[in-house]
């Protein structure tokens, strides 16, 4: 028997593919350039790709090397989560499903598997069907790293699109000089009054803002919930300076308010957002004039 064979003999599975990966990284890393996985996110060069299969080929050997082949918390692993994070977050974009990732991380395999066999063409027939059964395992692991980086890419721009849509539906407009509105529309939650409150202070900080007006025309229902998120708001702007005036109360609003036993007191309201913004007008100076056609203009 060769030397060679009675040295890998000697490992156990998990070192012998260990040893494996880290001598074959380079042709490995050739191979999966051109799988699916590497090839749809590094299309400028085809360096990159290689680069990216290198590593990946070297963290799992170091795993392997370790012995926590079915480990996906092994540190080696997180090697493979920083360099497969890019291609995870650009597979989710494009739109890719899970089984796909999973498909396109389970393609992976056979190039390995076939470069093991090729290594292995001396050794017996049982230590053949260890070492394959140590890889397969390795790559299932793999695999499931993969879907958990995917799946984490996923979660984290579901909740930027969310974050980024709730800051476009909260929008603060600058109506006068040292006067900015937020006109609320839709269902009021802890996490949209949460937002409301920092855009709107924000912009009380940034424009210099005496007077910030809430309009909630659009908001369908006020509970007690709502109420609270509403008082805080205006709270917190006097805190910063500015007077906040609610408009938009409409009469079952204004019904339901009182149903609950809401005290609105404290608060300054206005029955339209115009009327809001006359107020504000008038307790800088302005002049409010209504428009009054010339007798000139009927001639």
């Amino acid at each position: 028997m060769p030397e060679r064979e009675a040295a890998g003999n000697q490992q156990t599975p998990e070192h012998a593919v260990g040893d494996f990966l880290l001598r074959r990284r380079e042709q490995i890393a050739q191979r999966w350039a051109d799988a699916a996985l590497f090839r749809t996110v590094f299309t400028v060069s085809r360096d990159e790709a290689v680069e990216a299969g290198r590593a990946v080929a070297e963290a799992l050997a170091a795993a392997a090397a370790a012995g926590r082949v079915e480990d996906p918390e092994a540190n080696a692993f997180a090697v493979v989560r920083e360099q497969l994070s890019r291609t995870a977050a650009s597979r989710s974009r494009a739109g890719s499903t899970i089984a796909q990732i999973s498909a396109e991380v389970d393609a992976l395999r056979p190039p390995v598997t076939d470069l093991l066999r090729a290594d292995l063409a001396d050794a017996s027939a049982e230590r053949v069907l260890e070492c394959t059964t140590a890889l397969t395992v390795l790559m299932g692991t793999l695999r499931l790293v993969v879907l958990e980086t995917v799946m984490s890419a996923g979660q984290e721009l579901i909740d930027r699109q969310r974050l980024q849509l709730l800051e476009v539906a909260t929008p603060v407009i600058k109506l006068w000089e040292g006067i900015v509105a937020v006109p609320l529309i839709g269902t009021l939650d802890s996490a949209r009054s949460q937002v409301v409150m920092e855009t709107l202070l924000d912009s009380v900080v940034e424009q210099h803002a005496r007077f910030a007006i809430l309009d909630i025309t659009g908001v369908p229902t006020v509970d007690s919930l709502v109420a609270q998120h509403l008082m805080k708001t205006v709270a917190a702007a006097r805190l910063m300076g500015a007077e906040c005036i609610v408009s938009g109360i409409r009469p079952a609003i204004a019904q339901t308010i009182v149903h609950l036993g809401i005290d609105l007191g404290s608060v300054l309201t206005r029955a339209s957002l115009a009327d809001a913004l006359a107020y504000a007008l008038q307790q800088q100076g302005a002049d409010i004039v209504s428009a009054v056609p010339s007798p000139a203009s009927h001639r």
